[in-house]
């Protein structure tokens, strides 16, 4: 059963009709998904991401060790800046897909819903003699997700602050008496900023936000302007049973110049080899009115061609979007395809 959000009078309020995102009840719409959609971006549109995966690394050994572990350059981040990693397993499989922001006296790590318990447990298990403490701050600390072309201006003006232009930079300030994390993420195109806060502070940011002309949003129209920018999410997108260049984030995410790490041997006979058997691919489809079901297969001249991980209706493009693992010789853009929802057609991304 999905958890209230901490934010469910407020959504209530505003209009929100309830859905579960990952584990959390809140707002899949307030009743116009196309405006919030366009508020969030055009404009400036205010999502509860409250349930997202905060963890702390703490010690002298934190960069070390969290390096050692992801398929990032951890080690090279400056204070104020982050970036994309996986977290693989022994085999190069991947266990977690990650932000990564290094502050001043810690590393946050920041996902999807639902992940600090595992994800706590696969970095504990390595730490043996490390100055290295790791918190699961996903019950103590709350995110908001405020995205839209407009909402880099409007947020340094509310703040009085200069804000990161940086993507994956972010800055440590105060709204009135809230302590607040602001950091630059592209999950949507556009770009945007989690806020994060005390969760206790929440309430108080989000009526701030709204009172000072952020439009609430759901996560119906967060999905649709997540998968145009073709951020994928992991739980949905990604699982265990995928390689790290399947999903297509090389050049984000994976260094293959750094030392060794957990799972490094996979992701370099992988480049060795130049390629993966399927990669993760935008697919436009053609029947505007159905929406494929997540596990939709793609097939090409009668034989499978790939698998629909996510998808929803694109305003931009007219038609629903997905992400999809498509099989390698058929992964590129203009690459028709047969569906149960009608003929597709591989798009790049962002669209």
């Amino acid at each position: 059963m999905a958890t209230p959000s901490p934010l469910h009078a407020e959504l209530a309020e505003a209009g929100a009709r309830f859905t579960a995102w990952f584990d959390q009840s809140t707002a899949g719409d307030f009743g116009d998904a196309r405006a919030e959609y366009e508020a969030l971006v055009g404009h400036v549109g205010l999502v509860d991401c409250t349930a997202r995966t905060q963890l702390e690394l703490k010690g002298a050994d934190r960069a070390k060790f969290l390096h050692n572990l992801s398929t990032q350059e951890i080690r090279k981040l400056p204070v104020g800046s982050g970036g994309e990693a996986f977290l693989l397993d022994a085999r190069g499989h991947v266990l977690g897909y990650v932000l990564v922001f290094c502050g001043p006296e810690s590393l946050t790590i920041d996902t999807v819903p639902g992940q600090g318990s595992r994800l706590r447990e696969h970095l504990e298990r390595y730490c043996i003699r490390e100055d290295v403490t790791i918190e699961d701050r996903s019950g103590t600390w709350a995110e908001l997700l405020a995205a839209g072309a407009q909402a880099s201006a409007w947020l340094a003006s509310l703040l009085k602050a200069t804000l990161p232009g940086e993507l994956h930079a972010h800055v440590e300030l105060k709204f009135g008496d809230i302590p607040l994390s602001v950091r630059r993420v592209g999950i949507t195109a556009t770009s945007g900023f989690l806020l994060s806060c005390p969760a206790d502070e929440i309430t108080r940011l989000w009526t701030a936000l709204r009172m000072a002309g952020a439009r609430p949003c759901g996560c119906d129209a967060l999905e649709a302007a997540r998968l145009e920018a073709g951020t994928p999410w992991y739980g949905r997108d990604i699982s265990e049973k995928n390689l790290p260049q399947e999903v297509a984030r090389d050049q984000q995410a994976i260094s293959f110049i750094k030392g060794c790490y957990i799972g490094q041997e996979t992701v370099a006979r992988i480049d060795a080899l130049g390629h993966v058997n399927k990669q993760l691919v935008g697919v436009r489809f053609q029947d505007s009115e159905r929406t494929p079901e997540p596990g939709a297969e793609l097939s090409a001249e009668g034989q499978n061609a790939g698998q629909v991980t996510s998808a929803a209706f694109s305003p931009k493009l007219g038609s629903p979007l997905g992400l999809a693992y498509v099989r390698r010789g058929r992964h590129e853009p203009g690459t028709r395809l047969d569906s149960p929802y009608g003929p597709a057609e591989v798009v790049a991304l962002p669209v």
